[in-house]
Parts: structure tokens; sequence; C-alpha cells
């Protein structure tokens, strides 16, 4: 079973001493010793007598991690320029800490490891962060309802909720958004606006830039190219990345309105990405189809 690091990767190797030591040689030493990829562990900070160093990985196996301290420093210490000390030792905060465990009574220290695995999951379920999107929010050229509203809604259904800071116009921006917030372990990451037709609409392809296996389901469908319209149709996006689920949601507050109990309902109940996707589509189409607009209104 894969153990997933959340926002914990930083590990510290204290009382050691470097001499003219390649970093990059014992960076690869670690994350061998984990049962990484060269890579996939970087030396962060070079002190007197620590070092620092980030694991990349963010999902490793628990047979990996537990009671692998003394592997470790082995490794380490059999690069050149590496001094070790009796008292050198491991300190990281987390999942990760389970490497200084002992490793002679390996049920106990898995039973002990799941017990903390669960407690993330929980934790990192209830943290959602709620992102605003688009120009006219950022220059504040109208009120953002749809954060408050979403905030106040999430917060009801028992959520520790952050405000996020509005994302703008551009696909590479709300990759790096999402991104970011996913790293930072938040279980529930909601958009709302840049679902539409036009070029400046991004936040579904964001979700599709991290899960490619995301469910986005048409809300409506233009023709290509009338207009403004650069695509060919409004649709939102539900995606999952580890323990996290994206979720993309229109601009117009009266659709964040609609769509919110859907939302909370399948959160609550844990729906799969499609079936929550298809299901806010839904009920958003249906108000699409009552007004049959001639012309996509604005996403915000």
């Amino acid at each position: 079973m894969g153990l997933n690091l959340l926002e914990k990767t930083e590990l510290w190797i204290n009382e050691i001493t470097l001499d003219h030591t390649n970093l990059t040689d014992l960076a690869n030493a670690v994350a061998r010793s984990l049962g990484l990829s060269d890579g996939e562990v970087l030396v962060v900070d070079v002190r007197p007598r620590h070092i620092t160093l980030d694991v990349l990985a963010t999902d490793i196996p628990q047979e990996n991690i537990i009671g692998r301290e003394a592997a470790i420093l082995d490794a380490v210490g059999a690069l050149p320029g590496v001094t070790l000390y009796p008292e050198t030792y491991i300190h990281s905060n987390g999942i990760l800490g389970q490497i200084c465990a002992g490793a002679d009574d390996q049920s106990a220290m898995l039973e002990r490891v799941s017990v903390m695995t669960e407690e993330l999951r929980k934790n990192v379920s209830r943290r959602a962060i709620v992102f605003p999107t688009g120009f006219e929010i950022q220059q504040g050229l109208i009120e953002d309802t749809n954060t408050p509203y979403l905030k106040n809604a999430l917060e009801q259904a028992g959520y520790h909720v952050t405000v996020g800071k509005p994302i703008s116009d551009d696909l590479s921006d709300v990759v790096e958004t999402l991104s970011d917030a996913l790293n930072r372990g938040f279980g529930l990451i909601v958009t709302s606006g840049g679902v539409g037709a036009e070029d400046k609409d991004h936040t579904v392809e964001g979700i599709q830039r991290i899960d490619p296996e995301a469910a986005v389901p048409y809300v409506v469908k233009f023709q290509k190219g009338s207009g403004r319209h650069v695509k060919d149709g409004v649709r939102i996006g539900v995606g999952s990345e580890g323990l996290t689920t994206m979720v993309s949601l229109p601009g117009p507050h009266d659709e964040v309105e609609l769509a919110v109990p859907i939302l909370l309902r399948g959160l609550a109940e844990n729906w799969d990405k499609s079936s929550l996707a298809n299901r806010l589509a839904s009920v958003l189409a249906e108000k699409w189809r009552q007004k049959r607009p001639l012309h996509h209104q604005s996403d915000q």
C-alpha cells in the first residue's frame, strides 16, 4: 500500500559533516534507499551539522519507509566526503517519521502507520480551498459573490475552508495554482468561472492537465467558431489526484447556487467523479434549456 506524504516531505540528517561532497550523489543515495528513482529526492539546505532533503515523490510504498534510517545512513556514509558520527540521526515529521522507527516489529509499525494514514486522510478530506477566476475579479471590476457563498456552504458542511487568490485567465496559471493547492494538502479544490466557450476560459482544461481522466461533461453545446465561441460548448470538470477532488463550477452566481447542493451531496455520499460531474452538468443544463439563450453570457 502506498502512503501519501501530503505536505510532510522534508527529511533532516543531523550530526553529519560534508567535505566537497557531491550533493546530487547524496540525494540519489537517499532516494534509492527509499525505493525511489534518481532525482526524486533533492538536497535543499546544508548547514554545518545537518542537511535538509526534500522528497519529491508524494506516494511511497510503506515498506520502503518503515525502519529505513540505518539503510539511509549506510548509503550516505559510504559517499566520499561524508562523515557520520555515533550521534548521527534522521528526523522528519508525519509519515516520513516512520523512517526512524525500529524495524523489529513490522506488524505493529504497519498498524501504527495505518492509523496515521487514516487520520491524515480524514484531515485532508475536510480541507477545502476556493478560487475565483477571471480578470473581472482580479481587477475589482465586479463583486465576487461566489467565493463567500461557497465558503459558507462548505463550512456549514463541516469543511475547513481557505480562500485562494483569484486565478487569471491563463491556462498555465490555472495549472500552477491547482498543483500548488494539491501540494498543500487540500482535499477539495473548487473554482468558479472559466468553464465557458471563450478563449479566456481554462479551468476545465486545467483540471484535465492534472487528471487526464477527469470527467468533463457538457452543460450546453455551441457551434464552434460562432461569435466569441472558440470552443464547442460549456463544460464543467471534476477530477482527482491522490486524496484530492477538483471541481470547476460556472461563474454566474445563480448557477453556483444550483450546483452547490449537488456538490455537497456528492461529496457526502462519495460519488465517483463521473457521477458527480454528470449530475452537476444535468442540473445546470436544465437551467440552460429553460433560458434557451441565443448567446453564452459572461462566465463570471
